[in-house]
């Protein structure tokens, strides 16, 4: 007869941010693990709230399925002599199966004979087999894990209860020295303890002690909430969905109120209102139907409407102390000069290899020049860029982002606005530090997306070059998303400027400067592999292959834009059958290239009319592929490159390369080079695993 589970974990209260992903793998791994032990079930569901982690399994079998198995032994060969008698290897094999060799069977695969048994396997009673939750409950993975007490089991808070009902069951086993039972517990402030009877009562139970153990109602009954009060009051509430998630992950049972702060405080920048109440207090800002901030917020408590009154005065409190800190705060600043905070900076160290951020601010400055030139920009946006690249960290010494770090660059902009800064140079100020994440927003303006590769590249390529290359999962410095950032305001931007000259003149800078680094050389190459590193993870996004990844960037980026056309373009000639004949004269040559170092090609020495017509189509295609390039035109040079294989496989079914000549012989091989050369300028097409040949 099928019975109902419930399989409850009794924490301490769990960070928000790990919640939804341990609800999802107890699910998984509960759902897998009845699947492989044979136990089937009608349904399974998931619950969580900051105190629990849970799953209710319904119309779970008694037993577990009974299945008769075919098992392979060896070949007849093997497992009888010469005499017909079976041998140590078929008695061992029907051993190891529990039978003997009467249970012995004979069946051919692809003509050899084999020996089988069948095995008939009884399904276990349920019970016995459901103290495995332990394993399963033992193996979460959280971001972040703790020891308690004198326990060895590392989680992410201490397991406070347990509850493992097998319809009325308990099923026994034991974590942390917590024993299974049928109590749970509601609500910490107004629920109590309860008995579990049956694993359906388990919903209504809870809730009848203030405890809704669906995350996906928590969050109905939160919109609901906000928009009554958007309804009776007039207003708009934007409903960021990451807090949304976070705020249904900190309360049990949910309950939205309106409260307020003072006109006076409206004066301060709208994003230090914001983030005083969304980072800091989990709270919803308010704004008006034109889309003006207003002085109120929506909180939402863990608790019924009882007292709510005294809740919202204890909320106002909280956000009125943080409000008039901010406004003394960005008062006193404004007292202040940006030569100020840069005179500041003389004394705060970036990283210790690395000097003081005074100092980086000048490398940045020198890097932002650089490329400003080499960009050929207007003097005015080159003026723009150098001005933004000497204050882009000022505002790291301000008291408001010291109160508020999360606030860097956009208290920026707003400190270089109203101290008279050019709005450009303000913007590029806030931007420089974008994307912020690794698919966050890039730069708007051409100054802030050259200071942002400045500031990054100045980063990546001075913390390398002392020794701090990520490792692992850990990045410090952040200098994984740095490089993405690069990498993506380059693909974005479209500038004539490889990758490989951004590091060149940074690492041209570095060599000027009395810092203990590694090797140039060493350096370049470590920068060159991490780089490819995040250009793969970027083109992987874009579904392009391993194979023609590694073909486009092995030996440079290059420009990554063009770069990544390449790549789409190759992704698609890979399966192309029309392509085949191309990939196969391209590749062919490309495979007897670098025999020797030659370059040099003497027409004087040819000895048939294949090897003057490839050699005449390699030198008309030249200014060809060398304009496609020029316009970043992957499909023409492409087609230049193809145009070339016809002659290559005459060339290939007239001459022997390696003739006895040796003279002809290293011509042949020059001319090859020669060619190698320009298709490898597209990409090392002898990299790709072409699918025309499967």
């Amino acid at each position: 007869m099928a019975k109902d589970v419930i399989i409850e974990i009794g924490l301490e209260e769990l960070p928000a941010r790990f919640i939804d992903d341990a609800e999802k793998q107890f699910l998984e791994k509960a759902a897998n693990t009845l699947t492989e032990l044979r136990i089937p079930y009608d349904s399974i569901t998931s619950f969580s709230t900051p105190r629990r982690l849970a799953v209710q399994i319904q119309g779970v079998a008694a037993f577990q399925t009974t299945i008769e198995e075919e098992a392979k032994g060896p070949a007849e060969s093997i497992a009888k002599d010469a005499d017909g008698n079976w041998t140590k290897a078929a008695i061992g094999f029907t051993k190891g199966q529990g039978k003997t060799p009467e249970d012995i069977y004979l069946k051919e695969i692809k003509g050899i004979n084999y020996i089988f048994i069948k095995k008939h396997i009884e399904g276990k009673p349920t019970m016995e087999l459901l103290p495995v939750f332990k394993e399963i409950i033992e193996g979460i993975q959280f971001g972040k894990n703790m020891r308690w007490s004198t326990e060895t089991l590392r989680y992410a808070r201490p397991i406070r209860w347990l509850v493992a009902l097998f319809g009325n069951e308990v099923i026994p086993f034991e974590i942390a020295h917590v024993q299974t039972g049928n109590k749970t517990f509601g609500h910490r402030f107004l629920g109590k303890e309860i008995i579990l009877d049956n694993p359906l009562q388990y919903q209504s139970a809870l809730l009848e002690s203030y405890v809704i153990v669906d995350s996906k109602e928590r969050e109905r009954l939160i919109l609901e909430g906000i928009h009554q009060l958007e309804e009776k009051e007039g207003f708009t509430i934007p409903v960021d969905p990451k807090l949304l998630n976070e705020v249904k992950n900190l309360v049990e049972y949910p309950t939205v109120f309106l409260g307020s702060f003072e006109e006076e405080y409206l004066v301060l920048p709208s994003e230090v209102l914001i983030t005083s109440m969304k980072e800091h207090q989990r709270y919803f800002p308010v704004i008006s139907k034109t889309g003006e901030l207003l002085p109120h917020f929506i909180g939402v408590r863990n608790g019924d409407k009882e007292w709510i009154d005294t809740v919202i005065r204890g909320n106002e409190k909280v956000l009125r102390a943080r409000l008039a800190d901010a406004k003394f705060f960005y008062e006193e600043d404004q007292e202040q000069s940006i030569d100020f905070y840069l005179e500041k900076l003389n004394r705060v160290v970036f990283q210790v290899k690395l000097g003081t951020i005074s100092e980086k601010v000048e490398r940045v400055v020198h890097i932002t020049k650089q490329l400003t030139s080499l960009l050929e920009l207007d003097e005015t946006v080159k003026k723009h860029a150098a001005r933004a690249a000497e204050i882009s960290k000022f505002d790291l010494m301000t008291n408001m982002v010291n109160e508020f770090t999360e606030l860097q660059g956009v208290i920026g902009e707003k400190y270089a606005n109203s101290f008279g800064e050019d709005p450009v140079v303000a913007k590029a100020i806030n931007e420089h530090y974008l994307p912020r994440q690794a698919n966050g927003a890039l730069p708007e303006s051409i100054v802030g997306a050259i200071v942002s590769i400045a500031d990054k590249i100045d980063t990546i390529v001075g913390c390398i070059s002392v020794g701090l290359k990520p490792t692992g999962s850990q990045d410090p410095y952040g200098l994984r998303r740095q490089a993405t950032g690069i990498l993506r305001i380059l693909s974005a931007r479209k500038w004539n400027i490889s990758l490989e000259k951004i590091i060149e003149i940074t690492q041209s800078l570095y060599q000027t400067l009395s810092i203990e680094q590694a090797e140039a050389d060493e350096v370049t190459r470590e920068l060159h592999e991490f780089f490819q590193l995040r250009a793969t993870f970027l083109l992987k996004e874009l579904a392009v292959e391993q194979d023609v990844i590694q073909a486009v960037v092995s030996k440079e980026i290059g420009m990554f834009d063009y770069t990544e056309e390449k790549a789409k373009l190759l992704s698609v000639k890979r399966n192309d059958e029309a392509f085949k004949s191309v990939q196969e004269a391209l590749v062919r040559l490309l495979n007897l290239a670098n025999k020797i170092d030659k370059m040099f090609v003497d027409p004087n020495i040819f000895e048939t009319d294949s090897e003057r017509a490839l050699f005449e189509q390699y030198e008309n295609s030249i200014t060809a592929y060398d304009e496609a390039n020029a316009n970043k035109d992957a499909q023409q040079a492409l087609s230049v490159l193809s145009g070339l294989s016809g002659p290559i496989h005459a060339f290939f079914d007239n001459n022997m390369v390696m003739a006895d000549n040796i003279e002809v012989r290293d011509n042949r091989l020059a001319l090859i080079n020669r060619i190698a050369a320009l298709i490898y300028d597209f990409a090392d097409l002898s990299l790709i695993e072409w699918k025309q040949h499967f």
